[in-house]
């Protein structure tokens, strides 16, 4: 094994000049992609806000929660981001091969046997639904099970859209693919604002919210479709299943299915943990809240490095660049560690006056702002390791090595339901403490497997980064609580005075952490200034 070495190219830069160079256009793309991925993210804060207003986070919402779960799960496991990451590797090879016209009748294929594939399953799973979610114990059986059954068919559209997300990618267009659940939540949003007012039950408003989402979910498919017409091929009725691309993205797409999919199926065993030993009224939703907020920094950092990344990484993949492919991983890697490990401490030491400031109001009360808390602020110690994984997962993807993120991924499963039953008698908070572990395990699993099969990662620089950027977040850390802290004191509680207490903590801290990180020499934030140039320059 080669022993771990900086590269011999200047930063930024691959060892051959005629290679990518990823670190500067990953953050002109990174930038790009988390912009609008932020404005779909802050939407979708808007949205819970907007559900925590009318629902809470005890009662009848907990069986919206458990309901989710299922039609989520399947979404996972056959459609959408799972069926993406299985597809961009087999298309974007065909296209650095020449064959495009092929391509699009792969992509056409898929389409279709998606469309029929997952529309007559969800049909099966509505009707076997009450087998499926008595044994959560959910707060109104009867209630859940109606609601799943609204929720099962966007399974079949998401399948769709895991497609036409996929060609957009493959030819590197990733804002249009981040604005589309821009408007998902402005559909869910409107639906709430316009018809819960207007149902005259509980089970009713429930029943809106459902069908906002199914709504939302076509929107969602049928959004991006115009921009297909732009680029070089187009979609047609056709079912060949017998191209050996098909059967190779169905082939890809089992360890992918399982890998990604067996994440949801932790939040499916931390919600069956949660409904039927800790309390069916409040814990769910207490949860889901929690996660919530946890994921609008893995959405808007990590999985926009992770998406721009991933069409290069297949590129180099197929091409056989491994220099290439390391050091774009690695710049990945040091890009996520420099992004979340400050959204990490944020979320730990400002769970409090976040949770207060998205949800408590309406009927969301201030006994909900504090189990939401404790549950954010134990999600947030593996989110960093979170975002790690989601990168270390697609340099597999690109690698056509699905099943070791697949096998790691089953073992995360079993050492989650492990925690989940030792922690489970801390409380509601006891949940998302055990995630961190099995994210921390997961990492250090990916890493050491992807070290070995490529001889060497860069190691070193990552792990210098990675100390540097902990030394520069305690010191945010150790400048946000204490604004908050006393502004929250002499400002009260007010709408207005949260946003002034946390808005100052937040712009202080982030302050703080930007001039250690710039004084302690951490190169992505030499790659933000130059973004920052180029902008001006425009």
């Amino acid at each position: 094994m080669v022993a771990d070495d900086a590269t011999t190219s200047g930063p930024g830069e691959l060892a051959d000049p005629a290679a990518e160079r990823p670190t500067r256009r990953l953050a002109l793309s990174t930038a790009i992609f988390s912009l609008a991925t932020a404005l779909s993210r802050l939407l979708g804060l808007v949205r819970e806000m907007v559900a925590a207003y009318y629902f809470g986070a005890k009662g009848p919402i907990n069986a919206f929660t458990v309901a989710f779960q299922i039609p989520n799960l399947v979404r996972a496991l056959l459609a959408d981001a799972a069926l993406s990451s299985a597809f961009v590797p087999v298309f974007s090879d065909l296209l650095e091969k020449g064959e495009r016209k092929r391509a699009w009748r792969v992509a056409s294929s898929l389409i279709w046997l998606m469309l029929l594939g997952l529309g007559a399953l969800s049909a099966f799973l509505m009707l076997i639904a009450p087998l499926l979610l008595r044994p959560f114990q959910p707060v109104d059986l009867d209630l859940a099970v109606g609601l799943s059954r609204v929720l099962f068919p966007i399974v079949a559209l998401l399948g769709v859209s895991g497609i036409i997300v996929g060609i957009l990618n493959s030819y590197d267009e990733f804002t249009i693919p981040a604005l589309t659940p821009v408007f998902w939540n402005l559909a869910i949003i409107l639906g709430l604002v316009l018809g819960v007012p207007k149902a005259g039950t509980s089970d009713g408003k429930l029943y809106v919210y459902a069908g906002s989402i199914l709504v939302a979910t076509l929107i969602q498919v049928l959004l991006p479709l115009p921009w297909l017409r732009g680029l070089d091929g187009r979609l047609q009725m056709v079912i060949d299943w017998r191209d050996p691309a098909v059967a190779q993205t169905f082939k890809l797409m089992i360890p992918v299915t399982l890998g990604l999919g067996l994440i949801n199926v932790n939040a499916l065993i931390d919600t069956f943990f949660a409904s039927r030993y800790i309390d069916p009224d409040i814990a769910p939703a207490a949860i889901d809240k929690a996660f919530r907020i946890y994921m609008l920094p893995q959405g808007v950092f990590s999985v926009a490095v992770a998406t721009v990344l991933f069409p290069s990484l297949s590129r180099f993949a197929s091409r056989g660049d491994m220099d290439g492919f390391r050091h774009t991983v690695s710049v990945g890697l040091r890009q996520i560690e420099f992004l979340l490990v400050p959204s990490s401490v944020v979320c730990a030491v400002l769970a409090v006056p976040i949770v207060r400031l998205i949800y408590q109001r309406g009927a969301f009360d201030a006994q909900s702002t504090q189990v939401v808390a404790g549950a954010l602020a134990a999600f947030s110690l593996g989110l960093m390791f979170n975002g790690t994984m989601l990168m270390l997962n697609r340099a597999f993807f690109s690698l056509q090595l699905n099943w070791i993120p697949t096998a790691i991924a089953l073992g995360n499963l079993f050492l989650n339901a492990l925690l989940d039953a030792a922690f489970y008698h801390l409380g509601v908070w006891g949940i998302p403490l055990s995630t961190s572990p099995v994210n921390i395990a997961g990492t250090l699993a990916l890493f050491f497997l992807l070290r070995r099969r490529l001889g060497r990662l860069e190691v070193r620089e990552t792990a210098s980064v990675g100390l540097r950027v902990l030394v520069a977040a305690a010191l945010l850390a150790a400048v946000a609580y204490p604004v908050w802290r006393g502004l929250d004191a002499a400002l009260g509680q007010t709408w207005p005075a949260q946003i002034v207490s946390l808005g100052l903590a937040l712009t202080a801290g982030s302050i703080a952490y930007l001039v250690a990180c710039r004084a302690l020499r951490v190169q992505e934030m030499q790659a933000l200034l130059s973004l920052r140039s180029r902008f001006r320059r425009g």
